[in-house]
């Protein structure tokens, strides 16, 4: 039995797929030189003395404002690591014939990513590249190197890029910062290929974190701990670091919540703590395995809360389906029960992980996330109004949940 919920997240990732053609249109419009004189930068004062009987000479003053350069520091410190990835697909989808073949038509992507290590691994998101005939790599200098793909997270939409090409570039990997510390209103910054836009720099503020994003493979999964921030992020940054004022990475930019398709202040980015975790994985074995349960669950609200004869503002996760032959199955976990109008009438509540209190189907996936398969963990159950300790051991999750 499944629950449908009845809100919908409106998410886009942030590629821009574009064919050559229309890239070169595109930027014959932007105005590329543009030349801004402004008072703020530049004050000129004229001070001028006279008497009756003495003229004296008019002097000049110029005088330039100090700058906040910390902005300035950290794309010089950075953008040499920030790179273009340049994703070439086919298109099945081509309706022309020539001589009765079928023309193969070619899409050309862009996206934004960054070097992980001095081996020449570039991290970048599983959108960006997925179902790539070609990925081509280009630095800040110019210089354009093919590259292969050496493992992808489509569940994180984290992918790692090996260059295969002789390269001759002084590459600096961008330091991890630790995302656990993020605070709200921190400074962000954003570094990428906004629209096929070189090495655009953005900024903002961390707006919010652990945030839950929908995956991306649309299974029924989110990725856990999204940082969301205010920095403009457009078609083309997918895959670009996010940036702290140090210029650590906090995260990578992944998606924006838009009705235009175009950024409208919400952006998300993967935590740079699920980047540490999972990319070694991916360059070693080439995927990551996920641990997973097998629910599907309701956070409590004060509506269930008085059909289920809860305290009000009762807090904890409605178990509302468990997949068969799953963890939870195993385990013991029962599923709802509704009556004949599809209303719940009765669950398994969990209210702790491990002695954590849970609150929402967040705190259970983000706690789920942290651990490994094969690990073992102690699920707190509110079973009828009785406490029901049951113990889980985390499977992987798979390919596909029916």
């Amino acid at each position: 039995m499944r629950l449908r919920e009845k809100f919908q997240i409106s998410i886009i990732a942030v590629l821009a797929l574009v064919t050559a053609s229309l890239v070169l249109e595109n930027m014959d419009s932007i105005q590329t030189s543009l030349n801004v004189s402004s008072d703020r930068d530049q004050n000129i004062f004229h001070k001028a003395e006279a008497t009756d009987t003495v003229s004296s000479t008019q002097h000049i003053e110029t005088k330039t404002e100090s700058r906040n350069n910390v902005y300035t520091d950290i794309y010089n410190q950075v953008a040499g690591s920030v790179v273009q990835i340049t994703s070439t697909r086919s298109n099945a989808e081509s309706h022309i014939i020539i001589n009765g073949n079928l023309l193969e038509e070619k899409t050309v992507g862009f996206g934004s990513g960054f070097v992980y290590d001095e081996l020449g691994h570039i991290i970048t998101n599983n959108h960006v590249i997925e179902d790539s005939d070609l990925v081509e790599v280009t630095f800040n200098s110019g210089n354009t190197y093919e590259a292969k793909i050496i493992g992808t997270d489509a569940y994180n939409d984290i992918a790692v890029l090996e260059i295969t090409d002789d390269f001759d570039e002084n590459i600096m990997p961008l330091d991890l910062a630790d995302s656990s510390h993020l605070m709200v209103g921190e400074p962000a910054v954003a570094i990428g290929n906004p629209f096929g836009l070189s090495n655009t720099m953005t900024t903002g503020i961390i707006s919010q974190t652990g945030r839950l994003l929908p995956s991306l493979e649309s299974r029924g999964f989110s990725i856990p701990n999204v940082i969301q921030t205010d920095a403009a992020i457009n078609p083309g940054n997918s895959g670009g670091p996010l940036l702290d004022i140090n210029g650590k990475v906090v995260g990578m930019n992944t998606a924006i919540h838009t009705v235009t398709g175009e950024f409208s202040g919400i952006g998300f980015a993967v935590p740079s703590n699920t980047i540490h975790k999972i990319i070694p994985v991916l360059i070693k074995e080439g995927t990551y395995k996920h641990p997973w349960i097998g629910i599907t669950g309701m956070d409590i609200t004060s509506k269930i809360a008085e059909i289920l004869d809860l305290p009000k503002n009762y807090k904890g996760v409605a178990i509302v389906n468990i997949i068969e032959d799953s963890p939870a199955d195993k385990a013991g976990m029962k599923e709802a029960v509704y009556n004949n109008k599809q209303e719940i009438m009765g669950a398994d509540i969990i209210i702790g992980v491990d002695g954590n209190t849970v609150n929402t189907m967040g705190d259970v996936i983000r706690y789920i996330s942290e651990k490994s398969v094969d690990d073992r963990i102690l699920f707190t159950i509110n079973r009828d109004d009785k406490t029901v300790d049951l113990y889980v051991i985390l499977a992987s999750r798979p390919d596909i949940v029916s």
